[in-house]
């Protein structure tokens, strides 16, 4: 019997609730070794991730198609929310956004989007989170309503 076989990339994105400055630089790896491990216990490889205070990016390759991207991103919200307040790895309470991005890319793009992901404390001195993400809606020609984007607030 045949099997399916699969290959898709895809960058997450998403903000912290009220894009508060709450992943404090002194924990980000912590955080982020623990999505990491959300994922491999989901059967999907993380290639890149970076949190940054208000939001992150999540590179990795979309292998397991027995759990919907939707329902991926929920658990791993779910429990990295769980986890960051059990710590106490973020001062008061800690929430994720609702919503989040999800852009996809080519084997031949992956290098570039790895760079991309773990180059984000440069990248942000010189572009907003908004100028960012409003970037990544016109390059992939994502039609949207502002009243659905997360919250952005200039900081």
């Amino acid at each position: 019997m045949p099997n399916t076989y699969t290959q898709i990339y895809i960058q997450l994105v998403f903000a912290v609730k009220g894009r508060q400055i709450k992943i404090p630089s002194f924990n980000r790896e912590e955080i982020e070794k623990y999505i990491c491990g959300i994922f491999n216990n989901k059967e999907q490889k993380v290639l890149a991730i970076y949190a940054n205070p208000d939001h992150i990016h999540i590179f990795f390759s979309y292998k397991n198609l027995r759990i919907s991207l939707p329902e991926l991103v929920k658990v791993v919200k779910t429990e990295s929310t769980k986890f960051i307040n059990e710590k106490k790895l973020s001062s008061g309470t800690f929430f994720w956004q609702e919503g989040y991005g999800a852009f996809s890319y080519s084997k031949s793009q992956k290098d570039a989007v790895v760079k991309y992901v773990l180059n984000q404390e440069e990248h942000h001195q010189r572009k907003s989170f908004k100028e960012e993400y409003m970037a990544f809606l016109e390059a992939f020609e994502i039609e949207f309503k502002d009243q659905y984007l997360f919250d952005f607030y200039e900081q």
